[in-house]
């Protein structure tokens, strides 16, 4: 088992992405390449005084900004590329990376293609939820459009990466929507409901936006575009949040005080909504495993991302994705 990581694209540069790999080797001995500029990365690794971590050197890498499609076609020399070549190759079993989203989705559809009649992958971030456990939500980009039947195979690959890589059995699959009931929605999610019924998941129907952090479900159903919206909505919540917050504790002696008393518990409350536990995103459908992490990503925020790699490759996500998908009735996997 070898993951290959993207040293380049985290915001606190490749320091940080070094130094989240050495502390996963010295953990869980993983076996690592990092991919980037061999002339920063081996006096980074030098230092370190770990070994064991090989580098494919990358001189090239995509921005935020660039056209992700283009980007990728464009520069075979960039990081993402370069990782994604060595998963198509079989020189690494998965890449993690804290780069460009849109790149990372256009180098695992176009130079590691999609399991075999996975119509669209799919984004599939965990959301915190109130209990602590998070919820998976795919889709939230991958694709802006969908139709019945990618909602239905998105429902599919995200029980099983609950099932597998987050360890809970027999994971709740709900579709989201503007109601409980089951007539519900536009002539889409009408459809989607009905294949989500009969595709073999523990379906248990509609779930509304206000229940999303409630951690009534292990897995959320959306189009791409809805799943965005949600998500940023929720990040731009919880900032706005802690802002007032820290406003309100500041604003007097007395709340001084009370924020001292209160602080271990609101370091814990703010832990719960801390990217970094969790990891980093899957792109599931990609015929490789493909792991997204924060680009505000920090070392353990890189290191977590690695150990999800990990149990992805552990449980073989992937081979079990593509057992699921072609053991469904023809007519449910394309929705006929």
């Amino acid at each position: 088992m070898r993951i290959a990581l993207d040293a380049l694209g985290c915001d606190f540069g490749p320091q940080e992405v070094v130094a989240g790999a050495i502390d996963a080797v010295r953990e869980r001995g993983l076996r690592l390449t990092l991919v980037g500029p061999e002339k920063i990365l081996a006096p980074l690794l030098k230092q370190s005084g770990v070994s064991v971590i090989e580098i494919v050197n990358a001189t090239e890498f995509i921005e935020n900004d660039e056209a992700p499609v283009m980007a990728v076609r464009r520069k075979k020399q960039s990081t993402l590329v370069v990782g994604a070549n060595l998963v198509k190759g079989g020189q690494a079993d998965a890449l993690v990376t804290a780069g460009s989203t849109g790149a990372f989705m256009a180098a695992g559809l176009f130079v590691v293609g999609r399991i075999a009649e996975i119509e669209r992958p799919a984004l599939a971030p965990l959301i915190p939820t109130r209990d602590g456990k998070g919820v998976v939500m795919l889709d939230v980009g991958a694709n802006m459009d969908a139709k019945p039947e990618h909602l239905m195979q998105h429902g599919v690959m995200g029980s099983i990466y609950a099932e597998k890589v987050l360890g809970r059995p027999n994971p709740r699959v709900a579709l989201l929507n503007v109601g409980t009931e089951a007539g519900k929605g536009n002539q889409v999610i009408k459809e989607a409901y009905y294949l989500l019924k009969n595709a073999g998941v523990n379906f248990v129907g509609n779930i509304e936006a206000r229940a999303v952090l409630h951690g009534e479900v292990d897995v959320i159903v959306c189009d791409g575009f809805t799943g965005n919206v949600v998500l940023k909505f929720m990040e731009g919540m919880a900032s706005t949040m802690f802002e007032l917050m820290k406003k309100r504790f500041t604003a007097d002696t007395r709340s001084k005080l009370g924020a001292l008393l209160l602080r271990p518990t609101l370091r814990q409350f703010k832990q719960s909504f801390e990217y970094s536990e969790y990891g980093g995103a899957p792109l599931l459908g990609v015929n490789g495993i493909f792991v997204k992490c924060h680009g505000s990503s920090n070392r353990t925020a890189i290191k977590n991302g690695l150990f999800q790699a990990q149990r992805f490759l552990e449980q073989d996500v992937v081979a079990s994705i593509g057992k699921a998908i072609a053991a469904l009735p023809r007519n449910e996997r394309h929705g006929e």
